[in-house]
């Protein structure tokens, strides 16, 4: 496992532009399986997690090419089935949690999907039953093998129905989604998440002929299909991406601007840093945040403390949290903040803490961030990426703490951020990876 040492309290300064997303590429090159057409996807990121799916399509027999560095070419007009039963895909996908959503567009193509117990982050429960209750309501047949911890589904026919996801999973709206598009008949999905990366695909597949109305809201409506076709498709910025590099700037008092951000589909995100106190600055479609010495947070109107929670589209995601816990350290003023939908998220605090961050951690779900107001500067220490957003936010520390950090386990942050120390370097960080 590789190492970041980083020499933190530099001040930064330059212009920065965000990766293409995560969390909407994964459904998008999941869905190139929904057709035998030639896909064209362009903002593709390079991170690990987006390059071993790209390597399970290929494993799956997709032709794959590389148009230029973050564009491809996907066609699945010679599907390898035989490989969702090798002892390779059972190694290969459960390493990647967002291969779950290759199932739903085989199902619906071939009559049969199969999938590992995915891996991923360990930040709580994740559960599945929302995928696989959606393909039941369709007309497949489930099965689990407990041995080898192997999930399958069957169906000759897939039929629309009516149906209320019991969460608004993004990837199980998606994968249900996928599923529905090729089904005789319409589905109606009551409570899907609503999310820009299900926007995005649902966009996308209407482009291929698919017939979803109802996209942006929290009702699906979604009328079967007998083909998809190709289509061209461009992945929207990382919006996670935008709220580290906000960190970033703020932590290390720094000016920086991040370029192309599709305000449009940030949602609460600028909201709640200038709830923080943070000045951002909309320029055209830019992100510029000035220098800031000190940043208030503001108390509710009746001057109690402020908390700040995620929730399903449109409230605020939760894999910013981490970041604004980071942020509120050097703030002026507390906060609360409350993790609702994973309860092991907020266990890195004691790494904030042992770099002299006062925190109280109240539960696995929310924690109280006394700031500094930057008058007691964090303190460098080594410490251990447990997740990415975790990773990335112990890393935000470290660039704005008094010494020299090392953060090991960067694996868990390459996953989700392309080429990171070179791209901090760009604007004057001081950090180098170190091999083992």
């Amino acid at each position: 496992m590789a190492s970041f040492k980083i020499e933190g309290g530099h001040k930064l300064n330059g212009t920065i532009t965000p990766q293409g997303a995560k969390n909407e590429v994964l459904q998008i090159l999941c869905a190139v399986l929904l057709t035998p057409e030639k896909v064209t996807v362009n903002n593709v990121p390079d991170i690990i997690d987006v390059n071993k799916l790209i390597f399970i399509l290929g494993e799956l027999g997709v032709r794959v090419e590389k148009l230029s560095k973050n564009s491809y070419t996907f066609q699945a007009d010679d599907v390898n089935l035989e490989y969702l039963e090798s002892a390779e895909f059972k190694r290969d996908g459960s390493s990647l949690r967002g291969s779950i959503m290759i199932v739903g567009p085989l199902l619906a193509r071939f009559g049969k999907g199969y999938i590992p117990r995915p891996g991923g982050d360990k930040i709580g429960r994740r559960r599945l039953d929302t995928h696989f209750e959606g393909f039941i309501r369709l007309g497949a047949k489930f099965r689990y093998n407990k041995e080898e911890h192997f999930y399958g589904v069957d169906a000759e026919e897939l039929f629309g129905t009516e149906m209320l996801l019991d969460e608004a999973s993004v990837t199980g709206t998606a994968n249900i989604v996928m599923a529905a598009v090729l089904a005789t008949g319409k589905t109606t999905i009551y409570n899907a998440a609503c999310e820009p990366y299900i926007q995005q695909l649902c966009k996308m597949l209407n482009s291929m002929g698919a017939k979803i109305s109802g996209v942006g809201s929290n009702l699906l409506i979604i009328d079967g299909v007998d083909a998809l076709g190709g289509c061209e498709h461009t992945v929207l910025p990382d919006m996670i991406e935008i709220g580290s590099w906000i960190g970033v700037a703020v932590m290390t008092q720094s000016e920086l601007t991040i370029k192309n951000v599709s305000w449009d589909n940030l949602g609460q995100i600028p909201n709640v840093f200038r709830k923080l106190g943070i000045t951002l600055e909309k320029r055209d479609d830019d992100i510029f945040i000035p220098e800031q010495e000190s940043y208030e947070i503001q108390n509710y109107i009746d001057g109690s403390v402020l908390t700040v929670a995620d929730a399903p589209w449109p409230g605020f995601t939760p894999d910013l949290l981490s970041i604004v816990l980071v942020i509120a350290t050097q703030a002026k003023g507390n906060v609360l903040i409350h993790q609702k939908m994973f309860e092991s998220r907020l266990f890195f605090v004691d790494k904030l803490i042992d770099m002299g961050a006062k925190v109280i951690l109240c539960d696995p779900h929310r924690a109280t961030v006394i700031g500094h107001d930057h008058q007691s500067q964090l303190k460098a220490t080594k410490m251990s990426s447990p997740d990415i957003r975790a990773g990335i936010s112990l890393l935000i520390a470290a660039l704005s703490a008094k010494g020299t950090s090392v953060i090991d386990n960067i694996e868990q942050i390459d996953r989700g951020y392309e080429n990171i120390e070179e791209r901090l370097k760009s604007i004057g960080a001081k950090i180098e990876r170190i091999a083992d």
